[in-house]
């Protein structure tokens, strides 16, 4: 599991220069307020536009996740966790008046850089 990629995964990468090659500046990798152990991928700070590319293992993707067959009960446990964190940044993102996005990280890069734009206020 050390191996796993914690951030700058291909579809983050992918997402970043597309919405680069737009002309939309984010920071990356930043902590979110009042949250100080929790980041987003990508954040638009002036629109309060927190994006997160969730791993389709380590967080229970409805579509793609196996769960392991060895210490199941641990795993089963540690991606409910997972997925409970997400749904509580999410609502405390909220509560802060920030727009939460979720992406899969299976998605085309097409299909997240639209999902980014529609919570954007036009430019």
């Amino acid at each position: 599991m050390s191996r796993q990629k914690v951030r700058d995964t291909s579809l983050e990468v992918a997402l970043r220069h597309a919405l680069f090659a737009l002309g939309l500046r984010y920071r990356v990798d930043s902590a979110l307020p009042g949250m100080p152990r929790r980041r987003a991928d990508i954040t638009f700070r002036a629109a309060k536009v927190a994006v997160f590319v969730d791993g389709c293992f380590w967080h229970g993707c409805p579509e793609h996740y196996i769960p392991p067959k060895h210490n199941a009960d641990w795993w089963h446990h540690k991606i409910h966790t997972n997925q409970e964190r997400d749904a509580d940044t999410d609502m405390r993102l909220r509560a802060e008046g920030w727009t939460p996005v979720r992406i899969w990280e299976h998605e085309p890069v097409e299909r997240a850089v639209e999902e980014v734009l529609i919570h954007l206020p036009l430019r």
